[in-house]
């Protein structure tokens, strides 16, 4: 196969064979295709669309592309993935939760990417804490814990690991038939039986737009359905944090509140809730969805989310004692500031594509490729939509390394907050189920 013949057919807007989808994710991994043939593919993907045929066939052709995973357990293997959002710590609950309820998660998760955070990223912020785990080790935590959290080895779709880097210097982030292929083709590396997909929409989230935000949910679903995955979708809103902290280790402190009791936000109980029930519906650990949310409910109330979560944190090198100590056992910031209010008002909106970009300029995220993250530094006690703040009361907390960074964090924060006189209407955390 010729990758110029492919390439011409789609700039022509003719759909490539199963066989030379497959040939080309081959050919992104062994070398086969030159850098200039993956971006000239990745524009033509972008102007003139897969469609669900090709689509599927590009996916599994990356999935395939390095090591596909396979399970012997006697439970479900179920996982989930979001879009990218503020204040999004909702894995670090869910992995344990799902295995408090009987099933085995090897969720690979990724690091910050723009504005929004990584899973990998607030997990590092504990202690001693290992994301890289081989195929063996991985195996056998997930044998005896159920839930491992993880990075991507090598191994796993290579394909996307090359064909990523292109679009970023391409144009080309924004494809969809792109994007899902490569959400998907690492996810379903993993041997997943079933998958549910949290697809943000807000000013926080990669889509900004519901029409959007359902495009690729639609995308993703039949897509991972195409390729032999039982999967459904929620669309959920992020117009403003999930959580109300926004940075690694303040991500975690919030964790640690929702599974021990200590301080429990509605917001991020009820998202974990309604994925995990979607989850163990579609793993058959449940009758339907409710029956399922009212389980995961019952795991992080009951605390058993929280001594799986425990486990899982010990298995992977951070402090046994963890669940218990937490409090002590993470980096603080040595300049913690208030955000004081321009004004009084109702919070009528928040851009959260500026709140986690402040993130990034405290040290809390990548500004390029190898930068080192400052698990420390973030946002925290951030006030909600809806909210009614007096004349200098504190929009937030900053957590920041140095008076300067937080001086400017500050500016940043209230140039996010939209202050005005009555209450905008209330926005559901839930806005479509796309199955």
């Amino acid at each position: 196969m010729d990758a110029r013949a492919i390439i011409t057919r789609l700039r022509d807007g003719q759909t490539p064979s199963v066989e030379e989808l497959r040939w080309f994710a081959a050919g992104l991994a062994d070398g086969g295709v030159s850098d200039a043939q993956a971006g000239a593919f990745a524009m033509a993907v972008l102007l003139k669309g897969l469609g669900e045929e090709g689509r599927v066939a590009l996916t599994r052709g990356m999935r395939d592309s390095g090591h596909v995973l396979e399970w012997d357990m006697p439970g479900p293997v179920l996982d989930k993935h979001s879009t990218g959002g503020i204040g999004d710590c909702v894995s670090l609950l869910l992995a344990p939760a799902l295995a408090a309820c009987g099933a085995y998660v090897p969720m690979i998760s990724g690091r910050g990417l723009g504005h929004t955070g990584g899973t990998l990223d607030k997990l590092e912020a504990i202690p001693g804490f290992r994301t890289a785990m081989g195929e063996e080790q991985l195996r056998t935590q997930l044998a005896q814990i159920r839930c491992a959290i993880v990075s991507a080895s090598a191994e796993i779709a290579p394909a996307d690991r090359r064909l990523y880097a292109i679009r970023d210097v391409s144009g080309t982030v924004e494809s969809i038939d792109l994007i899902t292929a490569s959400i998907l083709s690492k996810k379903l590396a993993a041997g997943l039986e079933a998958l549910v997909l949290d697809v943000k929409c807000g000013s926080g989230a990669f889509m900004a737009t519901l029409d959007g935000a359902e495009a690729l949910a639609r995308a993703l679903v039949s897509t991972a359905q195409g390729a032999g995955c039982m999967t459904t979708a929620l669309i959920t809103d992020m117009t403003q944090p999930l959580a109300t902290a926004a940075g690694n280790a303040l991500e975690v402190i919030e964790t640690m509140e929702t599974l021990t009791g200590t301080s429990v936000n509605p917001a991020l109980w009820d998202i974990t809730a309604a994925l995990g029930g979607e989850a163990l519906a579609l793993g058959g650990l449940a009758a339907d969805p409710a029956d399922g949310a009212g389980r995961i409910a019952q795991a992080l109330e009951s605390g058993a989310a929280a001594e799986w979560f425990g486990r899982m944190v010990a298995a992977q090198g951070g402090p046994a004692d963890f669940v218990e100590r937490w409090a002590d056992r993470l980096p603080a910031a040595p300049v913690v500031v208030e955000v004081p209010s321009p004004r009084a008002g109702h919070v009528g909106a928040i851009d959260g594509r500026a709140l986690g970009l402040a993130v990034v300029d405290l040290g809390g995220g990548r500004q390029r490729e190898g930068d080192r993250v400052n698990p420390s530094v973030g946002l925290s006690d951030l006030a909600g939509i809806g909210d009614e703040i007096g004349a200098g009361d504190p929009l937030c907390m900053i957590h920041a390394a140095t008076p300067a960074q937080a001086e400017a964090a500050v500016r940043a924060v209230q140039a996010a907050y939209l202050l005005q006189d009555a209450a905008p209407p209330d926005v559901p955390l839930i806005l479509k189920r796309i199955a």
